[in-house]
């Protein structure tokens, strides 16, 4: 009789405990069911444009992508009829991580992230105006990435140092043409020998760690690259669009007037990551408990983590709320700095081509950006 009231307090705990994921985990299991049903199609189109859309720009993309979605309609393929790859193949967590370590925040590049992410070949950049360069050295310095260029004398040696204790490497300034020496490594002709994994480069023979990531850029505008080159690697085009400069130029324009709503906007960016991150640990952690417990109401110790869990999870929710309503109020006054930042944007896109004109007009970002500062 003991046993059962325990047991009954204990289920009155349970319930009490998950109630208020009721709703969510409802919501999602309806989601889900609808996203089931679309995969098919969607990670048809998501697998086409990682394998040969990444080199063009969105407006391409765009294109492609809508004419794949009625193809599919047409043979009947199950799809989301509006595609988006950052639905199908992002995760909110990561991506809010990525915009913190300086991705730029509009889709377009959002999508050269998670093609960069998903691709089984290394990625080579387009990148004129250093985005993809800033970004990969923010992403890189917690695992301490080796800057080097092809024209180094040694690049070789410390590119092999890379490959074998696992950092990542970002190659700059890279022309139309590669280092043949790094043949091996872009076919990843790997050679696994019981639990070693080996590469040749070169004249040595190294160890592989599978922890390496290898990055390249170039900042030609229009680079040819043969065919064979595009084989090896998957050429990503990370040239700035409008959206993303316009957001950039609106945060430089905030800093400057309006110091104390740019560091609020930041903070809350911040936030927000460490909230999504949590949730989804807390989540996790509910499920596991939930699965591995064989006896759900013998196990006092699972009952405290699901009710623990439960509570941490009502509570960022709660938070979550409460950043919103803050995020709109800063969005909505940053809006009156929005004129400048288009404007700016534009005047930026105009310089941009002259050099159609006359290739001495070349302009960088960088520069572009110092001179509006200064003009502030």
């Amino acid at each position: 009789m003991a046993d059962c009231e325990a047991r009954l307090i204990t289920a009155q705990k349970l319930i009490a405990g998950l109630g208020g994921q009721k709703t969510l985990w409802l919501s999602i299991s309806e989601k889900m069911a609808v996203v089931y049903v679309n995969l098919t199609g969607d990670v048809l189109i998501s697998a086409g444009m990682i394998a040969y859309l990444g080199a063009f720009n969105s407006v391409f993309r765009d294109e492609l992508a809508a004419e794949w979605v009625r193809q599919c309609e047409e043979k009947k393929i199950p799809n989301s009829g509006k595609f988006s790859l950052s639905n199908v193949l992002g995760d909110p967590v990561q991506i809010r991580n990525w915009t913190i370590q300086g991705l730029p925040s509009d889709a377009f590049s959002i999508e050269n992230a998670i093609v960069t992410q998903k691709t089984q070949r290394w990625p080579l950049y387009i990148d004129p105006q250093g985005q993809a360069n800033k970004w990969i050295r923010n992403m890189g310095k917690e695992n301490n990435i080796k800057i080097l260029k092809f024209s180094e004398e040694k690049y070789l040696k410390f590119l092999e140092m890379a490959i074998s204790q696992g950092h990542p490497v970002l190659i700059e300034n890279v022309y139309e043409e590669l280092d043949p020496a790094i043949e091996p490594l872009l076919q990843k002709q790997i050679v696994k020998k019981g639990a070693t994994m080996t590469l040749k480069l070169g004249d040595s023979i190294i160890e592989y760690n599978k922890e390496f990531r290898f990055y390249m850029t170039t900042k030609l505008r229009n680079p040819h690259y043969l065919p064979e080159v595009s084989t090896k690697v998957t050429l990503i085009n990370f040239m700035i669009t409008y959206e993303g400069l316009t957001d950039q130029l609106l945060g430089i324009v905030v800093a400057k007037e309006n110091p104390d709503l740019e560091i609020k906007k930041e903070q809350l960016v911040l936030d927000g990551a460490k909230f999504k991150a949590k949730l989804a640990e807390t989540e996790t952690q509910i499920l596991t408990v939930l699965q591995t417990s064989k006896d759900i109401l013998g196990d006092a110790s699972a009952i405290e983590i699901l009710s623990a869990a439960s509570a941490l999870s009502a509570e960022i929710e709660k938070k979550q709320e409460i950043a919103k309503v803050t995020e709109v109020e800063i969005d909505e006054a940053r809006e009156g700095y929005k004129p400048i930042a288009l404007r700016t944007a534009g005047l930026f896109f105009c310089i941009q081509d002259m050099c159609q004109i006359d290739p001495m007009y070349q302009y960088s970002l960088p520069f572009f950006t110092l001179l509006f500062v200064n003009a502030i």
